[in-house]
């Protein structure tokens, strides 16, 4: 009886016998605390985000006069703003906005800092000094001031203000990516894969990048949060989104002469920018822990 069970466990595919990365690493993200919140306030922003019209009975743009500076209520759970807006709608549908940036922010960064830094780790020579020279040029500013900058040269909108989150990020994308790959491309696999003539575009894409996922993916998950930051700074500063558009960061900006009349108008917004942030950064720390093989289990 016990050579046939262990007959027929020899037969089991090795497949079935261990759990694949990807499973390891939601069980572990479920078994976080952290991982848990910030997965459950990100899902929930983007159900909102996507079914605004479902949630919300308000108008995000529709002036109410009557309803103007009303405190939080059950009628408005975040108050109304000086037109008569309904906040807690405005903030709805401004998460639609600063998903947007933070999407394309980080899908820009990822794009571009990833193959600089892939082809500076991988060529090194004179193609790192150059990717290197450029990079140290954009470090030379903070994020946010870089962005200004950015901003500033293509003017006001939306559509810019991602171009410039995205390239305000570019640099640490360069960064991280360039150090890994210096070091995979060490690896024999990578040996193996030149002495079988594989062409360099098949290493770098087969062999290297698979194994800078991981990195990149807990890179792109924090650097999320910071693109919601840069954002609503921008637009805080007039630069970005314009009104009547429901973005978070105009919100605060309208509110801040009225803080000690009516603190819910910049008080709200500020605390959706600061929930999303730290949503991000738990799942961004919650996905380190898991892609890290010293960690997982």
């Amino acid at each position: 009886m016990t050579d046939h069970k262990t007959s027929l466990e020899s037969k089991t595919p090795a497949s079935t016998k261990r759990k694949s990365t990807a499973v390891q690493v939601l069980q572990h993200l479920a078994g976080s605390s952290g991982g848990r919140l910030g997965g459950g306030i990100i899902l929930l922003l983007v159900v909102c985000a996507l079914f605004a019209p479902l949630v919300t009975p308000y108008d995000p743009i529709k002036m109410s006069p009557q309803d103007a500076l009303s405190p939080p209520s059950l009628k408005h759970l975040a108050g109304t703003d000086r037109f008569g807006r309904d906040i807690m709608t405005r903030i709805i549908y401004g998460s639609r906005i600063s998903l947007k940036v933070g999407f394309a922010g980080v899908s820009i960064a990822v794009v571009v800092g990833g193959m600089l830094g892939l082809l500076a780790g991988y060529y090194s020579g004179w193609v790192d000094g150059v990717i290197c020279y450029f990079t140290n040029i954009l470090l030379a500013l903070p994020g946010i001031l870089l962005a200004l900058v950015v901003v500033a040269a293509l003017g006001p909108g939306i559509f810019n203000v991602m171009i410039a989150v995205g390239i305000s990020s570019i640099p640490n994308y360069i960064r991280v990516v360039r150090g890994r790959t210096l070091s995979i491309k060490e690896q024999e696999f990578v040996d193996a894969a030149r002495v079988t003539g594989s062409s360099d575009a098949r290493i770098i894409f087969r062999h290297i990048l698979p194994n800078l996922f991981s990195a990149i993916v807990v890179l792109a998950s924090m650097g999320f949060a910071t693109a919601v930051l840069v954002g609503a700074a921008i637009s805080f500063l007039g630069l970005g989104a314009q009104p009547p558009t429901p973005e978070w960061g105009i919100m605060v900006t309208d509110g801040r002469t009225m803080l000690r009349q009516a603190w819910w108008l910049s008080t709200m917004p500020g605390l959706a920018i600061m929930v999303t942030a730290l949503a991000f950064n738990l799942l961004g720390d919650s996905l380190r822990d898991a892609l890290d093989p010293r960690v997982r289990i």
